[in-house]
């Protein structure tokens, strides 16, 4: 399951307006440019190729209009940038078939295309939109090869001043050019797309940590006010408890007393793992076997819904420096979190990868119900919470403890689709420490 969430989706409509205006300057770029370069050269305004390069300027105007009007309406906007990304590559090769083909001086615009269709739709896309144009350059210079076309400007004449391997030369090297920029531009693409990705988790990591900060003092003052009293609370219960005779209504009173002070332990206990979390435990492990003891625990939790798909992707190599028992913790409240989300059928997907920047991302994916906007903001707010019996500290502690061993949290999510959560840790090894 692919899950856009709603600023990817901003985003990638704000990429499609940037390179829709773009494309109209262009146009009104190559108005102008004809126009100078016909005054220069003391010749008619309506001349070929000027008139054909007006006729394309215009199309191209009336094309940009025509995505402007239609890209709110139209939802599915990586079809609206494929659309785009292929008609565009035919009007490059209008535009260099009119200024002489073979001898056009704007071929480099197939390879304009194809690195901005690789920022838009990454390397697959590039590598289609270089495989288009590859095919239209070639069928267009063969068949001014053999005379079936004429370029209205041209200083090479078929047949005669070139012979077909020169002809088949220029296109080995065209295909080449192509798909090396594809490629290249490509892997910058994702590059910058892990880079963006990064930068996002980690500023809204540290606005969370700043805004978690302003109550570590506060909270941590109300668990210990709190611990004290329940601790005298307790004791003078059971102690009374002694002298009840056993079933009776007192007693029943009592135990439902000793339940409700465990509870609030409970609680205080997580106020103070929140507010200072422990992280003297701190060993190297694995994490795939880790996610694996984990899983098969969480198989057997009562909270486990058999008509739940659970799927592994994890690189086996992997080690982070880490607190076994936090790392645990972690991983079965987000399983616990998906398996609630989740209705009835669903899947839940656990893909366990590094980078390059020796960075390592856990993401657990569900298809359940999804974070409502509304909610997006303050799911990890301690006391927050959607749940009637929830405290609203699971996902607050979870996030004071990735923070607390130099990892981070970030969230995406459609209401209706599902989640996807992603911790970064560090890759490390006690041999570099």
């Amino acid at each position: 399951m692919e899950i856009q969430s709603v600023q990817e989706h901003t985003d990638f409509t704000i990429q499609i307006r940037w390179l829709i205006l773009s494309r109209a300057v262009f146009g009104i770029i190559l108005i102008i440019s004809s126009l100078i370069f016909s005054l220069r050269e003391n010749l008619s305004f309506f001349s070929e190729p000027f008139l054909s390069l007006y006729k394309i300027a215009a199309f191209i105007l009336i094309l940009s209009i025509f995505y402007l009007f239609h890209i709110l309406r139209f939802n599915k906007k990586l079809f609206l940038a494929y659309f785009q990304t292929i008609i565009d590559t035919f009007i490059v090769t209008a535009i260099v078939f009119v200024t002489g083909s073979y001898d056009s001086v704007f071929n480099f615009l197939y390879l304009v295309v194809i690195i901005y269709s690789s920022m838009l739709l990454l390397q697959k896309g590039s590598l289609i939109i270089a495989t288009i144009s590859c095919l239209q350059y070639s069928i267009l210079i063969e068949l001014e090869f053999y005379n079936l076309i004429t370029p209205f400007h041209s200083r090479v004449s078929f047949p005669g001043s070139l012979d077909e391997n020169h002809i088949i030369y220029r296109i080995i090297i065209f295909i080449a050019a192509c798909f090396a920029v594809a490629i290249l531009s490509g892997i910058l693409s994702l590059q910058l797309k892990a880079v963006q990705k990064d930068l996002k988790i980690t500023q809204q990591h540290l606005k969370r940590v700043e805004k978690m900060a302003a109550m570590d003092e506060v909270i941590s003052g109300i668990a210990h006010e709190i611990k004290n009293p329940l601790a005298s609370l307790s004791g003078s219960i059971q102690l009374l408890r002694e002298d009840t005779r056993s079933g009776s209504y007192e007693d029943k009173l009592m135990q439902i007393i000793l339940r409700e002070t465990d509870r609030l332990k409970t609680i205080v206990n997580d106020i103070r793992l929140f507010s200072k979390p422990h992280t003297g435990n701190v060993v190297e492990i694995k994490m795939a076997e880790m996610i694996e003891e984990t899983v098969r625990l969480f198989l057997n939790d009562p909270e486990w819904k058999p008509s739940i798909h659970l799927q592994l992707n994890l690189d086996k190599d992997i080690t982070i420096l880490f607190d076994p028992t936090h790392f645990t913790q972690i991983l079965w409240n987000l399983l616990k979190n998906a398996v609630q989300s989740i209705n009835e059928k669903g899947e839940i997907t656990i893909r366990l990868q590094s980078s390059r920047n020796n960075k390592v991302y856990l993401t657990i994916e569900d298809t359940g119900m999804g974070i409502q906007p509304k909610d997006s903001n303050h799911i990890f707010d301690p006391f927050f919470t959607t749940k009637p019996e929830g405290t609203g500290l699971g996902l607050s502690i979870l996030h004071r403890l990735i923070d607390a061993n130099n990892g981070m949290i970030d969230f995406e999510s459609t209401p209706g689709k599902g989640t996807i959560f992603t911790v970064v840790f560090n890759k490390t090894s006690l041999k570099e420490k």
